[in-house]
Order: structure tokens, then sequence, then C-alpha cells
């Protein structure tokens, strides 16, 4: 029974799926990566200096004590991580079409089955032919 369901957890559909995990995971750091670092400072600096990151609506600003302290941190919508969420979705979602798109061109079509011999039924109509002549 074990020899039998290692055999079906290590077939090529789960072994294929597995991979995708991984590779999915590390190219969402990359593509974070690219957008926090790279994209956004370069949407930023044709918006005029605007940083998405630190868009917000402030809901309650914060009470400072008397020594200086925050005694009570500002509570606010904070839309801009939204928008930066939603610019890594959009790219991520780019390079996962580019990708799936890739590898699909380069799947080959199988192979057409081979033709199948002549049934049971065919062969005892061709003895019964034969044997009318």
């Amino acid at each position: 029974m074990l020899k039998e369901f290692k055999k079906f957890i290590m077939t090529g559909n789960v072994i294929d799926l597995a991979v995708a995990v991984l590779l999915a995971g590390a190219m969402g750091l990359v593509v974070s990566g690219f957008v926090s670092d790279i994209m956004m400072p370069i949407v930023g600096h044709f918006s005029g200096g605007l940083d998405f990151a630190d868009m917000k609506i402030v809901l309650d600003d914060a009470v400072i004590a008397a020594d200086g302290t925050v005694s009570k941190p500002e509570n606010a919508i904070m839309y801009g991580k939204w928008i930066n969420a939603i610019i890594n979705l959009i790219i991520v979602g780019f390079v996962l079409f580019i990708i799936v798109k890739a590898y699909n061109k380069t799947k080959t079509p199988p192979a057409p089955p081979a033709p199948k011999g002549p049934t049971e039924l065919d062969i005892l109509k061709e003895i019964r032919d034969a044997l009318k002549k």
C-alpha cells in the first residue's frame, strides 16, 4: 500500500504543482522588490515626488504627551499601500501571463493515437463472408 501511495505522490502532476508553488513564492518576492524598489520611485518621480505608500486619510490625529512621546497613535486609512498592492498585482499577473504563454508555445501537441486494428466482430464478419464464397 505504501509503495502505491509513493508512486501516486511522485507522479508528474504533483511534482509540477510543488515546483510551481515554490517558483510562485520566489517570483512574488522578486516582483515585490521590483515594484517597491524600481517602479514606484519612477512613478513617484513622474508624479512630482509623490510616494504612494505615504498616502492616507487621517481619521484621528496622534495624541502626544507632555514629554513628547506618543500616547495614542494616529488612526488612518492607508490607501497608498493599497495602490502599491494593486500595481504589484498587475505586474505579477502580467509576468505570469507571459510565462504561461511562453510555456504553452514549448509544449508539443500529443501524437495522434495509433489506428486501432479490426475488432473481433469485424474479423468474424470477414470469416463469415469468406465461408459464403
